[in-house]
């Protein structure tokens, strides 16, 4: 982890392209402003971490839905009696 000091109106560049700027500094907070391309995305990190979570729980659901679909969609044994298909819904008159 590289560490500096700045002071406010200070900044530093990231990639040639990302500006992170010490705005203020009140007590023990810093105010910082970042100027980044719009395809850079800026998160503070304990949003970041829920992003992540979602995501993850998001991928797991559709896993678990194709395992079920491809369960159901095992040959029979042999000897068993396939099961009857759906009957179609008739349209409202």
């Amino acid at each position: 982890m590289l560490i500096l000091s700045r002071k406010a109106g200070e900044s530093l560049i990231l990639d040639g392209g990302i500006e992170i700027k010490i705005t203020e500094i009140y007590g023990d907070k810093v105010r910082i402003g970042i100027d980044a391309p719009p395809q850079v995305k800026v998160y503070r990190k304990e949003l970041y971490a829920t992003i992540q979570e979602n995501q993850s729980a998001a991928m797991a659901a559709p896993a678990a839905a194709v395992k079920s679909f491809l369960q159901k969609m095992k040959p029979p044994e042999e000897g068993a009696t396939p099961p009857e298909p759906p009957t179609p819904e008739k349209p409202e008159q």
